[in-house]
């Protein structure tokens, strides 16, 4: 998944590019308004409001005008006025700076569920592998998959987001309900187990330092 960051500060902007890079996602970072409506169109847009050049409202215009991109707004304390204004002119969210990067991780990942509904929808279809989310079943090739709990969470995580890459921490974080920066041996365990499982390893590719990520099969 791809991400625009529209910010002009330094300080905000590099480590909000590589929290989101070591989550898995695909990160471009532009400083001015005239950038980033000549960028091309991601999947999501981080964009702040206080902009040298075109403003974050004029951006946000426009960008609605032409996409249906996703669009999240970034504003200082008290712009409350600016942010109604933002949301009329189609904006699908707001953070109001100062911000965690855990907050704002799970507004983007909302405001792509609603852009995406596929991305939660009960049932997830990745080539031969289908998943039921809601009976937690799993079959591949219309064969039955015996899966622990933990194999299903798994699974079901790598496949809500096919080719995209899942980190080690959103995965303890998210299956395991856990935060843990040390060794991660669980996860291991379970992936051998899940690669067996699916009669071919190379369904789950291990991204050295960074997670994992279902390959799609053709």
């Amino acid at each position: 998944m791809r991400i625009l960051i529209v910010e002009d500060d330094d300080a905000i902007a590099k480590p909000l590019a590589e929290g989101l890079r070591r989550e898995g996602f695909e990160v471009t970072r532009v400083a001015t308004g005239e950038e980033a409506l000549e960028a091309s169109v991601p999947d999501l847009v981080l964009l702040d409001l206080r902009l040298p050049g075109v403003d974050g409202t004029e951006v946000c215009r426009r960008l609605r005008a032409r996409s249906d991109v996703p669009i999240i707004v970034v504003t200082a304390k008290g712009e409350e006025v600016d942010r109604v204004v933002l949301l009329e002119l189609g904006a699908d969210d707001y953070i109001v700076k100062p911000f965690g990067f855990r907050e704002l991780l799970a507004r983007v990942r909302a405001v792509m569920r609603r852009a995406r509904p596929g991305s939660d929808r009960s049932r997830i279809r990745v080539g031969e592998l289908e998943i039921d989310v809601r009976g937690r079943l799993a079959s591949l090739g219309n064969e039955p998959l015996s899966l622990t709990t933990k194999e299903f969470d798994l699974l079901a995580l790598l496949a809500s987001e096919p080719g995209a890459v899942v980190s080690r921490q959103r995965i303890l974080r998210e299956v395991w309900d856990t935060e843990w920066f040390g060794p991660t041996k669980t996860v291991d365990v379970h992936v051998a187990s899940l690669r067996k499982k699916l009669r071919d390893p190379a369904w789950i590719e291990t991204v050295r330092g960074i997670g994992l990520r279902l390959v799609p099969k053709p």
